[in-house]
């Protein structure tokens, strides 16, 4: 009897349970799950995996000749030379694993400083391919390649910028169209998945700490994670990563719950709202524990139309300060140039003032066929 690759046997064990549960949610026989793949070894193993286990979509649902269809979209960032080459080479290994659709993207990098630097641009623009190739193909859904390596290095990354349980709470196993069957799997587990059915994959460079010289240029995920969690696994064993992501999950289901209750407040506190500005009861507001009132108050200023990324704890404190430390100040700048202000027991969030209107020359006068 043949040996079964563990690495493979557990691949293909998570995507079979998170096909099947499409199956069961709105998944219909012959629809399209698509991979999104780079070429790294996670993605390869996970369209790799995919293609062995959308045919046999069935065998978990209980209902023979269910299968589903599984294609990839690879997205090409254009931030490093040779990077087409790289997308077209994923795109092929995709295809020989018998994927179908293969759609290769090449998407523009906002390269203009911003919330999240770099790396929040390159993100952005491949979620948006991403959400246009499932658009496009009537995709049900997307599926990622993050492992728990992937979850502990966000949660460490958290910590270090002294984030809130939301951004501890790392990434979400499901959201929207998004799937990431491997969040149990570690990184080590797709590199053998690789090597058990023979693709070579691509390992970005950026991933990778300089031989020699100063860290500090690295991305800070390529640091915490070739620099921080060995340290972190040689000190506290190596359980620290499963440790890690653990806290991730269980601090995800403690901000789901008081999201929920945060909009709640927020729906009560709110005395008036116009495309022009969002009115609060401030003492209402006061009066709720401060884990809610801040959350209330940070989606305040995302409705008024401030970008998540640059909102920041700085931001929610100079709010709160209006709500529970009222001493007749102005008002506070907010991102998105938003403001907000308080006045007659009332907390004001104001968008940003739209760009006045050019002004409307008159049309020059036709020239005269005697002109």
């Amino acid at each position: 009897m043949a040996r079964v690759d563990p690495a493979l046997a557990a691949a293909r064990a998570a995507v079979r349970a998170e096909l099947a549960d499409l199956a069961q949610e709105s998944l219909a026989p012959g629809g399209l799950v698509l991979v999104a793949c780079s070429g790294g070894a996670d993605s390869l193993a996970l369209a790799a995996a995919t293609a062995l286990e959308a045919p046999r979509v069935g065998r978990s649902v209980r209902s023979p000749g269910f299968a589903v269809r599984a294609g990839a979209v690879v997205v090409d960032h254009g931030l490093q030379e040779g990077s087409d080459v790289v997308a077209a080479t994923a795109a092929e290994r995709c295809r020989g694993l018998g994927l179908d659709p293969v759609l290769v993207r090449r998407v523009a990098v906002d390269g203009r400083p911003g919330a999240g630097g770099p790396e929040g641009a390159a993100r952005a623009a491949r979620f948006a391919a991403l959400d246009a190739a499932a658009a496009e193909t009537g995709a049900a859904a997307v599926l990622l390649g993050h492992t728990l390596d992937d979850q502990a290095e966000s949660v460490l990354l958290g910590l270090a910028r002294g984030s809130g349980a939301r951004s501890l709470a790392g990434m979400a196993r499901r959201r929207g169209r998004y799937r990431r069957p491997f969040l149990g799997l570690r990184r080590a587990q797709t590199e053998a998945v690789c090597a058990a059915v023979g693709l070579e994959f691509w390992t970005d460079p950026t991933n990778l700490l300089p031989a020699a010289g100063d860290h500090g240029g690295a991305p800070a995920r390529t640091r915490v994670r070739r620099a921080v969690v060995p340290v972190l696994q040689d000190a506290l064993g190596p359980g620290a990563v499963e440790a890690l992501a653990r806290t991730a999950d269980q601090l995800r289901e403690d901000a789901d719950a008081l999201d929920l209750l945060a909009a709640d407040l927020l729906a009560r506190a709110t005395t008036d709202s116009t495309t022009a500005e969002l009115a609060l009861d401030a003492e209402r507001l006061a009066a709720a524990p401060a884990a809610l009132r801040r959350r209330a108050l940070r989606a305040a200023a995302l409705a008024v139309g401030c970008p998540p990324g640059a909102t920041s704890a700085r931001h929610v404190d100079a709010l709160d300060a209006l709500v529970v430390s009222w001493r007749g100040q102005g008002a506070v700048h907010l991102p998105g140039d938003a403001r907000a202000l308080r006045a007659c027991g009332r907390l004001y969030l104001r968008p940003a003032e739209p760009d006045p209107a050019p002004a409307v020359r008159p049309p020059a006068p036709t020239p005269s066929l005697e002109e």
